[in-house]
């Protein structure tokens, strides 16, 4: 079947996104009735309210630790994620932007941004209101099914290079499997926010070993990359461990699947915006530092991919955001430019990219610098779009 084609704004010809975006954490700037602020400290988690109407919402989240922190919006069951925001470093407030539906949520803090966090119960009752009206309305409801294409055909791209990739796994050809790996990679960091919504899914799938608690059973992409690309000898699996961990992936990418291509399943404008800027985070939380592919180094596979569901996101709010804030979409098409063109020098996902250890440290702060540039004008991309 064909898969869909979506239109992307002039400045992301070609590839499409992530960053260093603690330094430059500046809120977005809006303002709202529904406005509540969070305070993440070393070990609670203080939101200003417990109850709100539904709609659009903004949560002015400020860390008062000594450490990195994250907040979330949890379904009821504390699984599948709302929305996020990542990355928040001490002392810095960074603005959440969010459209609620009436129901029953969790809020939570992650200090550290390891382990269960603090929890509260919070609640989202009936409005009456749509959040917005009209032809703006129509538009970013467009934007959402636009956007869930592009997802479901990743997704399903995803799967069907998974299948290939651990054919040549099981087989034993290893040469195979390593050349197919970070390619069939690319279509799960395109839409990484959307994964990590389903939070069962994503520990099991794109754990690394660095986030493993004691006792965690370590399955996915990055156990078997560590058995392709061994850091020293005695690192060998048997072939019923390798085909149990064949088995797992291809499971529960077959999950992601059908959880994305359910009928009841739908992405809204400020998912769209919010997963933006969460693509930029990946970057800087990993790919930038060399972190995520540690084994393979093939993380700019992985940085360019993380890119482009950012440009993707954005391409598909451009015209919303071109009416509420024209200065912004020059800024934002001119950065994804830089950046792209930046990668571009390092190589191209379907040309191959240099290993990151291949890398000089200029080059590696060129990058960051790059990503960090457009992480900030990014950062108020929701803003402008719903509110």
């Amino acid at each position: 079947m064909p898969r869909p084609a979506l239109a992307r704004p002039a400045a992301a010809s070609g590839a499409v996104l992530s960053a260093l975006a603690l330094s430059a954490c500046v809120p977005n700037a809006a303002a709202s009735d529904q406005a509540i602020t969070v305070d993440s400290s070393n070990d609670a988690c203080t939101v200003s309210a417990t109850e709100v109407p539904s709609g659009t919402v903004v949560f002015d989240v400020t860390n008062s630790g000594d450490d990195v922190t994250e907040f979330y919006v949890l379904a009821s069951d504390g699984l599948r994620i709302i929305t996020e925001v990542e990355n928040v470093g001490p002392g810095i407030t960074r603005q959440l932007v969010a459209q609620v539906a009436p129901g029953d949520y969790l809020t939570q803090c992650r200090p550290g941004m390891t382990g269960d966090g603090v929890q509260a119960a919070f609640t989202v009752t009936d409005s009456g209101q749509d959040v917005a009206t009209g032809d703006r309305a129509e538009a970013l409801t467009a934007a959402g099914d636009q956007y869930l294409l592009y997802v479901r055909d990743q997704i399903q791209t995803l799967q069907d290079k998974t299948d290939a990739f651990l054919a040549a796994y099981t087989a034993g050809d290893d040469d195979q499997a390593r050349a197919l790996y970070a390619d069939a990679r690319v279509h799960w960091e395109r839409v990484e926010p959307v994964a990590e919504s389903f939070g069962d899914l994503d520990p099991m799938m794109d754990a690394r070993e660095a986030d493993l608690a004691e006792g965690d059973t370590w399955t996915g992409w990055h156990r078997i990359e560590k058995n392709l690309w061994p850091p020293a000898e005695g690192y060998d699996l048997t072939d019923a461990e390798r085909q149990d961990l064949a088995d797992k992936l291809a499971a529960d990418t077959a999950e992601l699947a059908s959880r994305v291509a359910a009928d009841d399943f739908t992405i809204t404008a400020s998912q769209i915006g919010n997963g933006a800027k969460e693509l930029l985070d990946e970057v800087a939380k990993g790919k930038i530092t060399g972190e995520e592919e540690i084994w393979s180094h093939t993380d700019l596979w992985d940085f360019q991919a993380n890119v482009d569901g950012a440009s993707v996101a954005y391409g598909v709010l451009h015209d919303v955001v071109a009416e509420t804030d024209p200065a912004l979409v020059e800024e934002l098409d001119s950065r994804f430019s830089e950046l792209n063109d930046l990668l571009a020098q390092h190589g191209s996902i379907d040309d191959g990219f240099a290993l990151y250890t291949d890398l000089t440290e200029d080059q590696i702060v060129e990058l960051a610098r790059s990503v960090d540039a457009l992480s900030e004008p990014l950062s108020r991309l929701t803003a402008a779009a719903v509110l």
